[in-house]
């Protein structure tokens, strides 16, 4: 029985595991409307989807906002219940492949996979209305029951792999943060043949001393707060960099295939992404203070003991427990350090981080003297 009202969708007309889908463009003014969420109360064996995370909503329309003229969403996936029909423009030369969907205006429509881009959409859409003209490609699939949904939602994502954050950075023009960090690469002779572009992590038998995600983060902590012209910026990290390459060898020796980076790795803490993090913000001090000797400063980084070996300066600032750690304190350690080998000032973090670093070591000390007395 045909419905009294109902929404039309020009779609093409496909077949996987035996079961009828199909493909539409949809305006964007009505994804906000056919699709509604009513699930966020429901236990999670009685919902087809994950809760909506609204924590991510603001990034997510801020990046269709902020790029009105090259953004790009996925297809939506989506299980219609209700009452369908499909009328086929023809039956020749694939002519029943393209089509009208006609859905009955009483059918529920359930996300299976794009609920965050979704609701990301309906945000966007009370910021800048215009946008509703727009369309994004929605697959819909016919609904049999809860089970087979849950079921679309696990296989839809068992497979979804998620790029490294390394490739992400390679390939984001948009971040202005990434675009330095790959002219780094580019003009820094040394960093050419030692930098992963696509893992995020290094295996023991990399060839390769550091990340692309580690030099980015370094490059973020470099220009962090820095009020200055881009051009500025990326020429003062490219000459940054350049200089803090020539003062340790060991890279140079194995971008010249002379050493292993495994073996350099293993025996110097300088060779590890907690170590461009921290010189990276004693580059950020320079930026800041418009230091001019900084390049003379800079060459003193060599004489500070850089062996994992040293357990008396590294252990508890970049080691613990002889393992790297990059965590925000230790970074802060490692950088209070590098100042004070160079005779620079710490940051009121850095003050702090030092402060409870020296007395803890007081604390154990005094502890270790008791034991001992006792």
């Amino acid at each position: 029985m045909k419905a009294a009202f109902e929404y039309h969708f020009p779609a093409i007309r496909g077949v996987q595991a035996g079961r009828e889908y199909y493909v539409s463009m949809c305006p964007l003014h009505l994804i906000p409307r056919i699709f509604l969420f009513n699930e966020e109360e429901l236990l999670p064996e009685l919902r087809a989807q994950r809760v909506l995370n609204k924590a991510r909503l603001p990034e997510l329309s801020r990046y269709i906002l902020e790029n009105p003229s090259n953004y790009i969403f996925s297809a939506i996936t989506a299980s219609i219940d209700g009452d369908v029909r499909f009328d086929a423009m023809g039956g020749d030369d694939g002519a029943d492949r393209i089509g009208m969907l006609r859905v009955a205006m009483s059918a529920k429509f359930l996300i299976n996979d794009g609920q965050h881009r979704r609701a990301a959409i309906e945000v966007a859409l009370k910021e800048n209305p215009e946008l509703g003209r727009e369309s994004i490609a929605v697959v819909f699939f016919l609904d049999v029951g809860l089970k087979r949904c849950q079921q679309m939602f696990a296989d839809l994502n068992r497979h979804a792999i998620r790029a490294t954050r390394s490739l992400g950075i390679l390939y984001d023009h948009r971040d202005e943060r990434s675009n330095i960090a790959k002219e780094v690469l580019k003009r820094t002779e040394t960093f050419q043949e030692v930098v992963e572009y696509e893992p995020s992590t290094l295996s023991p038998k990399s060839r390769k001393l550091f990340t692309l995600s580690a030099i980015y983060t370094a490059v973020h902590a470099l220009i962090h707060g820095v009020e200055k012209p881009t051009e500025e910026v990326a020429a003062f990290a490219i000459d940054f960099w350049d200089t803090i390459a020539k003062q340790f060898p060991e890279w140079e020796a194995v971008r010249l295939r002379r050493m292993p980076a495994g073996e350099v790795r293993a025996e110097f803490i300088h060779s590890h992404g907690i170590a461009l993090h921290a010189l990276a913000r004693v580059g950020n001090h320079f930026l800041r203070e418009d230091t001019k000797n900084w390049k003379k400063i800079l060459t003193r980084v060599r004489g500070l003991d850089w062996s994992r070996h040293n357990a008396k300066l590294w252990e508890g600032r970049a080691l613990s427990g002889g393992r790297v750690s990059k965590s925000g304190n230790h970074v802060a350690l490692t950088t209070a350090a590098i100042k004070k080998h160079l005779g620079l000032p710490l940051s009121a973090e850095e003050q702090r981080a030092e402060t409870a670093f020296q007395a803890s070591g007081r604390t154990k000390k005094h502890d270790i003297e008791r034991e001992t007395t006792s």
